[in-house]
């Protein structure tokens, strides 16, 4: 049976207000600092002990989701990890009495506003209300177990066909929005990749992307031939909007600086901008250091640039360099 597109729109009008109306688009939710996932989380581990895998399956959610929202709440000393007496690796969640205070706290909070809107309707629209919610939400449900499962995010190396023009338009649109940068800044990006994956197949060069379901939602490159001999150029990072905070960005630099390492560079450099702060937090937490900045205009605009310089660890165990 065909659906009334006015009546698909006016839902959708009003479930956008109440996604608004109940806190899901950001500040206090449930009365609390919490993120909804982790609010969803404590009410499901209410119900009794669960895994990490078991929440990600019930809330639908990435596995690497589900460790950040966790170790959130151990730190806040909301929940617990007991080791699994089948298996001692398996670790089982339950709620600390301080998560069970937070989730009655939830409860009355939530109570309380639907108790305020229910009382502002005419008599007998209440279970209207119910009625509605419970049709329109079954629907979702049986909609959604026919949805396949979410995939997980692959780092594979080298050139696939798209590659050049999907990581030009991750920089452009990040950049034009992070920095006002232009055409005249993706026309570089667009020529600088070009000739570098003409370059690919020579051993001091790498590029990998990181992918799910075929698309690619981050990248990184390693240039051994632009910099001197001796030094990797760390060039191309880049982390689609949709996946950042989910440990990508860690999973392509860690990639790109164990190849770097085995490749036998002496030092890995990148040139950046200043103000990125959460970018520059990763570099330097992956042994970088800023050693140089300058003003620039190269890209459309002015900006401070900065190089910063990681030397290969003593650790490491490389490989020699082959000449070309």
């Amino acid at each position: 049976m065909a659906t009334d597109p006015s009546l698909v729109e006016a839902i959708r009008s009003v479930s956008r207000t109440m996604v608004r109306e109940l806190g899901f688009m950001g500040g206090d939710f449930a009365g609390t600092d919490l993120s909804p996932s982790a609010v969803h989380a404590l009410i499901e581990l209410e119900r009794g002990c669960a895994t990490a895998r078991d929440l990600g399956a019930r809330l639908r959610l990435e596995k690497s989701s589900v460790s950040r929202m966790l170790r959130k709440l151990v730190l806040a000393g909301d929940i617990q990890e007991e080791a699994g007496q089948e298996d001692g690796r398996v670790k089982r969640l339950s709620l600390t009495p301080a998560g069970h205070r937070r989730v009655a706290a939830i409860h009355a909070f939530a109570r309380t506003q639907v108790a305020e809107a229910l009382g502002r309707l005419q008599p007998g629209q209440d279970r209207a209300v119910l009625e509605g919610l419970r049709l329109y939400t079954g629907a979702l449900a049986s909609q959604a177990e026919d949805l396949p499962p979410i995939s997980p995010i692959e780092i594979v190396g080298g050139y696939q066909p798209g590659l050049i023009a999907r990581i030009t338009e991750m920089h452009a649109l990040y950049y034009a929005r992070a920095s006002g940068f232009g055409q005249r800044f993706e026309s570089v990006v667009a020529r600088g990749l070009a000739d570098f994956c003409d370059r690919l197949e020579r051993p001091r060069n790498g590029l990998w992307t990181a992918r799910q379901d075929g698309k690619i939602l981050g990248s990184i490159a390693i240039d051994g031939e632009d910099m001197g001999e001796g030094i990797a150029h760390l060039r191309w990072f880049i982390v689609d909007d949709g996946a950042r905070g989910g440990g990508v960005g860690r999973g392509l630099i860690a990639t790109a600086l164990a190849f770097a390492d085995e490749r036998g560079f002496a030092e890995t450099q990148l040139w950046t901008f200043a103000g990125l702060a959460a970018a520059r937090h990763l570099y330097e937490t992956h042994g970088f250091a800023c050693v140089e900045e300058k003003p620039g205009t190269q890209w459309g605009s002015e900006v401070l640039e900065q190089r910063f310089a990681r030397p290969r660890p003593a650790t490491a165990h490389p490989e020699p360099l082959m000449t070309q």
